[in-house]
């Protein structure tokens, strides 16, 4: 199998094309830029440098491509999630590559869905449930979930979207919440945050990738799937039990940082469709994912 990776210097990029070259599988990376590389030596994978304008042509040059994994994404955190413009030009990107892949020959299309497609749901969440995303950026997600799917019944071609809840692991940007309270605790420092009386549900790097690989490899995926771990419980635990991985003297300051104006969200993803469809459950607990990102800092790898 040929698989082509939009964002595959991405966090999810670059776990993705290890398990894909671990398969037996050729890759084409698509990337802004080719400075600073991988770290990832194989002659199964053939890296290319594409500015968003490009994306309308993108496969142009690898019309053998069976699968766009289409991850490349602006504006992904933070206040961008609200800047219309730039989720805008991110949806037209993504459109533009699916259409170019389809039009090459492509038959496998996995979009990079995310919880944001959904809004505030206090409960957990199927696939079943109603899209009314509160942000701009999940609302061109969903668009670009719509849209692709009406594409790829033209074309008799499939698609899967993978639906991220919260995946965390090493090398993720320092500004996410697993990163920069593990940093504090680390260091020692108080940690700021919210109430964390939201429900939450991590699901490690690697496990979420396994579960890609295995949708792809079914010919009878289809869809949108939910991805979590299945460990669904108070973000409150959740800091308490990083707190006693790292063995942390720091203060836990719940309710320093205030909920944002949207309101709590909750992370409560059902994922029993992915786990039916792809025969696959998580493997690494939330105790060993945290030991992991922790090893990788205090050795200074990270």
């Amino acid at each position: 199998m040929k698989i082509g990776i939009t964002g595959a210097n991405s966090f999810i990029g670059r776990e993705a094309i290890r398990q894909f070259l671990a398969k037996g599988w050729e890759c084409v990376g698509y990337v802004r830029s080719l400075s600073g590389g991988l770290g990832i030596s194989s002659e199964r994978l053939k890296m290319k440098e594409r500015s968003p304008k490009d994306y309308a042509r993108l496969t142009d040059e690898d019309k053998n491509i069976d699968c766009l994994v289409a991850l490349a994404w602006n504006g992904t955190r933070g206040d961008n999630r609200m800047v219309v413009e730039a989720q805008k030009q991110s949806f037209q990107m993504t459109m533009n590559a699916i259409q170019n892949a389809l039009d090459n020959g492509c038959r496998l299309i996995v979009t990079a869905g995310s919880q944001a497609e959904y809004g505030k749901y206090e409960r957990k969440i199927t696939e079943e449930d109603v899209l009314r995303p509160n942000t701009e950026y999940g609302k061109y997600k969903a668009e670009v979930y719509y849209r692709a799917a009406e594409l790829v019944k033209e074309y008799g071609a499939r698609l899967i979207e993978p639906r991220y809840f919260s995946i965390y692991g090493c090398n993720d940007a320092p500004v996410t919440m697993v990163q920069s309270i593990l940093d504090d605790m680390i260091a020692g420092r108080a940690c700021k945050l919210t109430a964390c009386v939201q429900m939450w549900d991590f699901l490690y790097l690697e496990d979420a990738v396994r579960a890609l690989v295995a949708l792809i490899e079914n010919q009878e995926a289809g869809g949108a799937y939910n991805f979590g771990s299945g460990d669904c419980r108070p973000l409150k635990e959740f800091v308490y039990e990083m707190k006693k991985v790292v063995n942390s003297k720091s203060d836990l300051c719940f309710g320093a940082i205030p909920y944002p104006e949207t309101g709590m969200v909750s992370i409560q993803p059902d994922i029993s469709r992915l786990m039916a469809t792809a025969k696959w459950n998580a493997k690494v607990s939330f105790a060993e994912g945290i030991e992991r990102i922790y090893r990788e800092k205090t050795d200074g790898r990270f």
